[in-house]
C-alpha cells in the first residue's frame, strides 16, 4: 500500500473513532454506504479529497458537539429511536424538539458547530419521525437564512406511501390539528399543531 493511501486510511479510521459513531452511522452522515466507507478505510478504493476532508471536518464537529453537550442529528435520531422502541411517543417528541432547539441555538449564535447538522442521521426506525426531523431541520435552516442540508430537503419523500402523518394532540381533533399546523410542516405532509411544537 502506498504511503499516501496508508495516510488516508489511517485518517479515516481516526475520524471514525473521533466521531463517536458506528461505521454505518458515520457512513450515513457522510452520504455514503457502509460498504463504500469500508472500502475507503481498507484502501481498496481511494475517496475523493472532498470526501476525505468532509469526513475529518464532520468527525471534529461531532466530537466537539458531544463534549459540549449539544445534540446532533445522529444523537437526536438515536434518542427518538430509543423512545419509540419503548413505546413512548411523548418522550420521542420531547427529544426531537430538544434536538431542534439545540440546532436553533447553534444557528442563532452562528456557532461553527451548527455545521454538524449537515451530517445526515440514521433512521429513527419510523419513516414518519424521520420526516418530522427532516422537516424541522429544513425549517430551522430556512429561518436562519441558511441553505438546509441535502438530507433535510426530502422530508415528504420519507413519508413514502403514507404521504401524510397527523400527529395526535390532546386538545385537538384531526381537522383542528391540520388547521393549526404551520405551513412549513404541512407542505411536507406532516401535521402537528403549532402549540405542540413549543418547548418551555
Amino acid at each position: 500500500m502506498e504511503d499516501a493511501v496508508r495516510a488516508v486510511t489511517a485518517g479515516l479510521h481516526a475520524a471514525l473513532v473521533e466521531s463517536g459513531l458506528t461505521q454505518a452511522e458515520f457512513a450515513t452522515a457522510l452520504g455514503t454506504s457502509g460498504s463504500r466507507f469500508s472500502a475507503y478505510r481498507t484502501g481498496r478504493t481511494v475517496p475523493s479529497a472532498a470526501f476525505y476532508l468532509r469526513a475529518l471536518r464532520f468527525a471534529r464537529a461531532l466530537k466537539s458537539a458531544r463534549a459540549l453537550g449539544w445534540m446532533t442529528p445522529q444523537s437526536t435520531a438515536r434518542e427518538v429511536r430509543s423512545a419509540l422502541r419503548q413505546g413512548d411517543e411523548v418522550w420521542a417528541m420531547k427529544m426531537i424538539l430538544q434536538g431542534r432547539d439545540h440546532l436553533r441555538e447553534l444557528l442563532r449564535s452562528d456557532d461553527p458547530l451548527g455545521s454538524v447538522w449537515g451530517a445526515a442521521p440514521g433512521s429513527t426506525g419510523d419513516h414518519r419521525w424521520d420526516a418530522l426531523l427532516a422537516a424541522l431541520v429544513e425549517w430551522e435552516f430556512d429561518e436562519a437564512g441558511r441553505v438546509p442540508p441535502g438530507w433535510a430537503g426530502d422530508a415528504h419523500r420519507r413519508l413514502g406511501a403514507d404521504q401524510e402523518w397527523v400527529l395526535p394532540s390532546l386538545l385537538l381533533d384531526e381537522p383542528g390539528i391540520r388547521a393549526a399546523t404551520p405551513a412549513r410542516l404541512a407542505q411536507h405532509g406532516v401535521y402537528a399543531a403549532q402549540r405542540d411544537l413549543v418547548t418551555a
